[in-house]
């Protein structure tokens, strides 16, 4: 090895003068300029996890944020449509142009791409996980304090390329008062740890329903435990969301942006401390 330079990330060889570990991190963009990363995940699909990205979003940049949302569901992409955008994305030289939502948010989805918003993506594990790399690489993220990573459900090919390709600040796991819920939030949070990627805490959606009439707390899926779960993981509950009809029509209508609430002040706020 007497060529060997001693710049073990520029070397693919395993020899016994490696001294570092081999890091899959990929550089953004050269014209991004990304603050923190935050990625929104779950151990199942059908918990409600693009609706928390969103409210997430529109909840920051209501601090006076940049706020972008790459969505990396690729094969489920959802984001575009509760932020009423429909116009493709745009790209120049440099790389590929997000679109904008009504108040401002950065949005990247596979359907900004694709010549109709119904088509499928039928792609393979490799492809898809290609394509989130580039949804990092090739988009410019200009001047963005917060980008939130809608991550599909799971502990598959897109979570671990989100983890080993993009550098992570944080996670938000969201769930469901379900009797899985315990397995589910412990899928995610091992997965979580493996990878050495910090975890915000949790997120409870479809927590409760609230009577208009009598303001009541139903428990339409039974008694939540998160708080024992979350325990026994030492994380804190972030929040917990209702099931409200009124948000859902919002995401239906592409109008998340003008949702009112504060169920999710005390997550931004636990974001923000970030260091």
């Amino acid at each position: 090895m007497s060529e060997c330079t001693h710049d073990c990330s520029t070397c693919s060889s395993n020899c016994s003068s490696r001294t570092e570990p081999q890091s899959f991190i990929e550089k953004p963009n050269q014209m991004s300029k990304i603050g923190k990363v935050i990625g929104i995940v779950s151990g199942k699909g059908g918990v409600g996890k693009t609706m928390v990205s969103s409210l997430l979003a529109v909840s920051m940049q209501r601090l006076g944020k940049n706020v972008g949302i790459l969505d990396a569901d690729i094969t489920g992409p959802s984001v575009p449509k509760a932020f009423g955008i429909h116009d493709k994305a745009d790209a120049c030289e440099f790389g590929i142009i997000p679109q904008k939502s009504k108040m401002g948010i950065d949005v990247m989805s596979v359907n900004l791409l694709l010549e109709n918003e119904s088509d499928p993506v039928v792609w393979r594990g490799p492809v898809i996980a290609g394509v989130v790399k580039q949804f990092w690489t090739d988009v410019i993220w200009k001047d963005v304090d917060y980008l939130f990573v809608d991550m599909p459900p799971g502990t598959g090919d897109v979570p671990l390329t989100v983890f080993q390709s993009i550098p992570v600040d944080g996670i938000v796991i969201v769930t469901s008062p379900q009797e899985l819920v315990s397995m589910i939030v412990e899928k995610a949070v091992k997965m979580a740890k493996l990878m050495n990627i910090p975890i915000l805490g949790i997120i409870e959606n479809m927590s409760y329903y609230e009577c208009p009439d009598c303001g009541k707390r139903i428990n339409v899926f039974g008694e939540s435990h998160i708080e024992e779960i979350a325990s026994e993981h030492s994380l804190p509950v972030l929040a917990r969301l209702p099931i409200c009809t009124d948000l859902a029509k919002m995401c239906d209508q592409g109008t998340i942006e003008l949702f009112e609430g504060d169920w999710l002040d005390a997550a931004v706020n636990e974001i923000e401390k970030m260091q």
